[in-house]
C-alpha cells in the first residue's frame, strides 16, 4: 500500500469542516432579522461575523502557496458593515459570501499535499510554514464560531434555540450511546 501523502491535510480539513457545521447550525436557527441583528449596537452581527471570515478565507487562499495572504484587493474595514440587501435577499447575499470563503479555503486545501506544509508562506509580508497559516486560520474559524453559536443562542433565546453539542446535563446519555462508562 502506498504512502497517504495527504493525511495531516485530510485532518486539517476535517476539523475547519467541523467548524463550518457548527456555525451553520447555529445560522440556521437565526430568521432574516436575526442574522443581522447586533446585541447592542456595537457587537457584530452573525451576519458580520460570517462576512469576515469569508473575506478573511478569501485572502488568505486565492493563490494560498504564491502570494501574500493579505490581498490588495481585501477590504477588511468593509466586512464590518453591513451593506446586504434587506430581508430574504441579503440573507442570500450573506450565505453566498460565506460559501464562497469557505470554497476558497477547501479548493485551496484540495490541492496540498502533507509535503507542503513546511513550505511558506507569506501573511502582511511575515513568513509562516504552511502548517502555522492553517493552524492560524483554524483557531481564527473556531474563534469566530464560537461567536457565531454565542450570538445565535442569545438571540434565538433559551425558549427557542436548538443545542448543537451535548445538552446540559446529558454527558452520561451521551457517552453510553457511545459505548463509555457505565
Amino acid at each position: 500500500m502506498p504512502p497517504d501523502d495527504r493525511s495531516l491535510i485530510r485532518q486539517f480539513q476535517a476539523e475547519f469542516l467541523a467548524q463550518r457545521a457548527t456555525a451553520d447550525k447555529a445560522i440556521a436557527q437565526l430568521d432574516d432579522e436575526q442574522i443581522r441583528r447586533s446585541l447592542d449596537g456595537d457587537v457584530n452581527s452573525v451576519a458580520i461575523v460570517m462576512k469576515h471570515l469569508a473575506g478573511n478565507f478569501l485572502s488568505r487562499f486565492t493563490d494560498f502557496l504564491t502570494t501574500d495572504g493579505e490581498k490588495a484587493w481585501r477590504e477588511r474595514d468593509g466586512e464590518f458593515v453591513d451593506d446586504f440587501a434587506p430581508g430574504a435577499a441579503g440573507r442570500g447575499q450573506i450565505e453566498a459570501r460565506w460559501s464562497e470563503g469557505w470554497a476558497c479555503l477547501t479548493g485551496a486545501l484540495d490541492g496540498l499535499r502533507d509535503a507542503d506544509l513546511a513550505g511558506t508562506v507569506t501573511i502582511r509580508g511575515e513568513p509562516h510554514t504552511v502548517q502555522r497559516a492553517l493552524t492560524r486560520a483554524l483557531a481564527h474559524a473556531a474563534h469566530h464560531t464560537g461567536q457565531i453559536v454565542l450570538l445565535a443562542r442569545m438571540t434565538v433565546g433559551p425558549e427557542r434555540w436548538r443545542t448543537i453539542s451535548i445538552p446540559r446535563g446529558g454527558s452520561k446519555e451521551y457517552n453510553r450511546k457511545m459505548g463509555y462508562g457505565g
